[in-house]
């Protein structure tokens, strides 16, 4: 029975979570009293937390970790900035002639809000605002807006530069050493958050595509184009067509240097990610202001958010770090890879098993508590069984954001919830959301058969 305890414990921090404890006091605090437990009862050496100390001043020195925060704080000042209502003006004017021209706005102009920020509820309620109201009145149904708009505002999971890659990229570099190790290999081979943002871009553009492709076939709306009205300034549907290009120009070359800047430093070299996420931070300081959108409060509200955003990150970090040294000194990593090897179908089987779980933890848990809890448990195990690092890692990702497009726990849907109309109902926000899960999941498959799509463009660059 003793050597079930990691996967008591296991259970015990999930349904900590659930209950609404904050997650780092839940992870250092479930993990601490199964320790002392533990130790009380002979089936704990206190020796694994003399580890901690090491562990979090490695955490300290870890100068890619720098990278959230600056990264945040690009995120935060472009929301601040009023960076998406240009750009919702900008697309709706130029796509105005076409029938789903909002609807392909709001995708392009998701795409790129999740390229400058990567905050997905940032982007989701940030597009509900703005776009939910005027796609009603356009004539688009309440399912069909409601789930354009909380698939697009997921984008930022998967389209770099995104924390969730920066956290994922982070743990997976630990835990590909970790399996080499085990392996025998003492040089082993690194991977960074850079191969992981590189990994992203061909997927992130398939998802772009595939959810435009929905929209033009499907996401009709009654209205025809020549009775809509444009979405917040009903004149520019009268403007000769090279103002509105010009217009479009204005508004949407200063994001895309901006994140071409960010990524193009990171794929030619030139920059380390947390590098890029400085040249981030100041270009989306210099845009705002730039825009006139940059005062002292302003500036200390985006200080605050970033704060605060960072703080949550670091604090889980910590929390996260003692949970994993307490599951390991209970022999859950043993555990867990005689587990899979005993799977019959091997590592394909272990792949769905843990991409099941994961989406199912999804519903219950934030991006942060999985990557922190779940991938260093299973990750050394996975990628020892040969799984290649850059696509694990980008299968996660879109595994994530498929569970938080899912009802009934989907994140996006709450944050979509908390600024919908009262005439839009919960069930069409199920409805609507329901094609774009199938179009993930589609991902997921084509990532299944052809890896490539992942790994190709990591090796073409970085050789």
């Amino acid at each position: 029975m003793a050597e079930f305890i990691p996967l008591f414990m296991f259970l015990v921090v999930c349904l900590v979570l659930m209950a609404g404890y904050p997650v780092a006091l839940s992870l250092s605090g479930t993990a601490l009293i199964f320790a002392l437990v533990g130790y009380a009862t002979g089936h704990f050496d206190m020796a694994f937390l003399q580890a901690l100390p090491n562990r979090l001043f490695g955490t300290v020195k870890n100068t890619t970790l720098i990278a959230v925060p600056l990264f945040v704080l690009m995120g935060v000042m472009l929301e601040k900035s009023r960076l998406s209502e240009d750009l919702l003006e900008s697309m709706a004017d130029l796509f105005s002639g076409f029938r789903s021209g909002l609807g392909i706005s709001v995708v392009l102009v998701g795409a790129l809000l999740a390229a400058s920020t990567g905050i997905v509820g940032a982007t989701v309620v940030t597009m509900g605002l703005m776009s939910l109201p005027t796609m009603l009145k356009r004539g688009y149904s309440s399912s069909q807006a409601t789930g354009i708009i909380c698939a697009t505002g997921t984008l930022g999971q998967i389209i770099p530069p995104s924390i969730a890659l920066v956290l994922l990229g982070d743990i997976l570099s630990s835990a590909y050493q970790q399996a080499q190790l085990n392996m025998g290999i003492f040089t082993p081979k690194v991977v960074s958050i850079g191969d992981l943002f590189v990994g992203a871009i061909i997927p992130g553009l398939i998802l772009v595509v595939l959810y435009s492709l929905y929209v033009i076939v499907f996401a009709k709306p009654q209205l025809q184009p020549e009775l809509q009205q444009s979405p917040l300034q009903p004149e520019a549907e009268h403007s000769p067509a090279t103002h509105k290009l010009s217009r479009a120009m204005r508004n949407l070359l200063p994001p895309i240097f901006l994140i071409a800047a960010v990524l193009g430093s990171i794929l030619t070299g030139a920059a380390t990610p947390t590098e890029a996420a400085a040249v981030g931070a100041f270009g989306a300081t210099l845009l705002a202001m730039f825009k006139g959108q940059l005062s002292v409060a302003r500036l200390r509200e985006v200080g605050q958010n970033t704060t605060e955003v960072t703080s949550m990150v670091f604090l889980i970090l910590i929390g996260a770090a003692i949970f994993s040294l307490v599951f390991r000194g209970f022999g859950g990593e043993e555990l867990v890879e005689q587990f899979f090897s005993q799977l019959p179908g091997g590592v394909v089987s272990a792949t769905i098993l843990v991409m099941v779980v994961i989406f199912l933890l999804g519903f219950v848990l934030d991006f942060i508590e999985i990557t922190f809890v779940v991938v260093p448990i299973v990750g050394p195990v996975l990628l020892a069984m040969g799984l290649d690092p850059v696509w694990l890692g980008i299968m996660i990702a879109i595994n994530l954001q498929t569970s938080f497009l899912t009802p009934p726990f989907g994140f996006a849907l709450f944050y979509l919830r908390g600024v919908a109309p009262a005439s839009v109902e919960t069930s069409d926000m199920y409805r609507g959301v329901a094609p774009f899960i199938m179009i993930q999941l589609l991902l997921m498959l084509m990532l299944s058969v052809w890896p490539a799509l992942a790994t190709w463009l990591p090796g073409a660059i970085y050789n």
